[in-house]
């Protein structure tokens, strides 16, 4: 499932920390994207659809970065120019991601991992994996709002897997409450103690 050699992929690394969320508290908040079983199966069908074509689907999504200095900021060095080398080992974790979201079981490794991403967006660690000087953190209100374009044009990818309409749109929806799943965990350190 994982791909060797992912510069800076740590998932299931003995030094992550313990995600400061609960598995009890995950299924809360699972049950609250109404994401079920079924949904779970659907997203499998999703991986196995976008799979093949991830350089494709990455190629979209750093295109829209690129396209929105604000966004491809947090990707630059002191002089404001991006940092092909970071925005290469990212591409590369954020291919992963994909498969992993479709894919892996949603226990305490994949919260712990989970937790590792998020503070990677944050003070804590952004910058650190990688070697970088680059802003510091990426504000939440840019994780928050890139959920609609990680949803919305993923739909097309899924479209071209070969399955009926009403396949695609599980798996689309399986998609956007799994997004939204992760974007919630990552929100956690940006969060005041006792708030999340």
């Amino acid at each position: 499932m994982a791909e060797a050699g992912i510069p800076g992929y740590a998932y299931g690394a003995r030094e992550l920390a313990r995600s400061p969320v609960s598995l009890e508290e995950l299924d809360l908040l699972r049950q609250t994207v109404l994401f079920t079983e079924e949904d779970e199966r659907y997203l499998r069908m999703a991986g196995d659809v976008l799979e093949g074509r991830l350089d494709e689907v990455l190629d979209l999504w750093y295109g829209f970065v690129a396209d929105h200095p604000h966004l491809v900021y947090y990707f630059s060095d002191r002089e404001g120019r991006p940092i092909g080398e970071y925005l290469e080992r990212v591409r590369g974790r954020f291919k992963q991601w994909v498969l992993d979201m479709c894919r892996r079981p949603y226990d305490q490794e994949w919260l712990d991992y989970q937790h590792e991403i998020a503070l990677r967006h944050t003070r804590e660690k952004k910058n650190r994996t990688d070697g970088v000087e680059a802003p510091e953190e990426i504000p939440l209100r840019y994780m928050i709002s890139f959920i609609y374009p990680i949803t919305a044009t993923v739909r097309r990818f899924l479209e071209d897997g070969g399955h009926p309409e009403e396949e695609v749109e599980k798996m689309h929806q399986a998609w956007f409450k799994a997004v939204v799943l992760h974007v919630t965990l990552w929100s956690r350190p940006y969060a005041r103690e006792g708030s999340f």
